[in-house]
């Protein structure tokens, strides 16, 4: 059996980088009593505002719930949203040594405006182009000092579409956690799907596949899934598939090691951020063990859990440790 208080302290000793869009996520609560004269649109009377990190950042917040120690590789905009996410880093002591500033890009912020706990409407501040050459060149030279200088045990990389993770970047980042012997996870997207080859473990979820491989899938079963790993391994020669499968829970496969967790019952109030949470504690929990069945069954709890609340909330590593005991011992 295993002993989970064991584990959950074991992460205190992980020390985890997070590469990829960093943004901003701005909350605004307020009431709606009327709808607006002037168009058939809600008033929203604000009461509260909230600055939250989001993107990349929230998987590296997920790391530090957990207790390990995180550094975010990114480059930000030299802005003020810049300067907000910066401060709500360091408030969570995730370490800003390795993340970038540049004069030629902004800093993603995503606003969205909640009334009774439903999101009204969301605003997006964000650049998508790829980096430049003089910083992405900067970038890497960061991840290298970074690796140089921090030995982590991993490196997450988590794609938003905002133009961080550049197929260079890609490639030269796994190359070199290959030759530093540095676990690699990867969150991707559309746009770099096949870019992420020899990395450990690759975590879409179920319509990124399908999209990827250009498969019609009605039914989900096992045999369909391995099917799947056995295609994307062609591809990316990558150690272990980690497909999530929304509310089916999830799959996993490395060599011939393979099975689906299913999700336990939960009350959904909001799925944003849920992705970060899963790939966080996957990377974590095999880091730590090296048993991907393990690290299926964790995350996809995790994952659960984290739906309960609304907006991008990080995983409360109490909370999870109890629900591991009651659901998996």
């Amino acid at each position: 059996m295993e002993d989970f208080k064991k584990l959950f302290a074991s992460f205190s000793s992980l020390k985890v980088g997070v590469i990829g869009d960093v943004m901003l996520d701005t909350y605004m609560w307020g009431q709606v009593d009327r709808i607006s004269p002037e168009a058939p649109v809600p008033v929203v009377t604000l009461h509260h505002k909230e600055y939250r990190i989001g993107g990349a950042g929230n998987v590296a917040l997920n790391c530090k719930s957990l207790g390990a120690q995180v550094s975010v590789l990114s480059v930000t905009g030299d802005d003020e949203h810049g300067l907000l996410l910066r401060e709500l880093f360091e408030s969570s002591n995730i370490d800003i040594s390795w993340l970038l500033k540049s004069a030629d890009r902004i800093t993603t912020n995503k606003t969205r405006v909640i009334s009774r706990n439903q999101q009204m409407m969301r605003l997006d501040e964000e650049m998508t182009a790829d980096l430049n050459k003089k910083d992405e060149k900067a970038l890497l030279e960061k991840v290298q000092a970074y690796i140089s200088a921090s030995c982590p045990d991993m490196i997450i990389f988590e794609d938003y579409n905002k133009g961080i993770l550049t197929g260079k970047v890609i490639r030269e980042v796994i190359a070199l956690c290959k030759q530093a012997g540095v676990i690699t996870a990867v969150d991707p997207k559309r746009k770099n799907f096949f870019g992420y080859n020899q990395v450990d473990i690759f975590k879409p979820n179920l319509k990124e596949v399908k999209e990827g491989l250009n498969m019609l899938i009605d039914e989900i079963n096992q045999p369909m899934l391995q099917n799947i790993h056995e295609e994307l391994k062609k591809i990316l020669q990558h150690s272990i598939s980690f497909i999530t499968l929304s509310e089916k829970g999830v799959f996993f496969q490395q060599d011939n090691h393979a099975g689906i967790v299913s999700s336990h019952i939960r009350n959904i109030a909001d799925v944003s951020g849920a992705g970060d949470t899963v790939i966080a504690v996957a990377a974590m929990v095999y880091t730590a063990t090296k048993n991907v069945h393990l690290m299926a069954e964790v995350a996809n709890i995790a994952g659960g859990l984290v739906c309960e609340e609304v907006g991008t909330v990080a995983i409360n590593k109490e909370k999870l440790l109890q629900e591991c005991e009651l659901l998996l011992s």
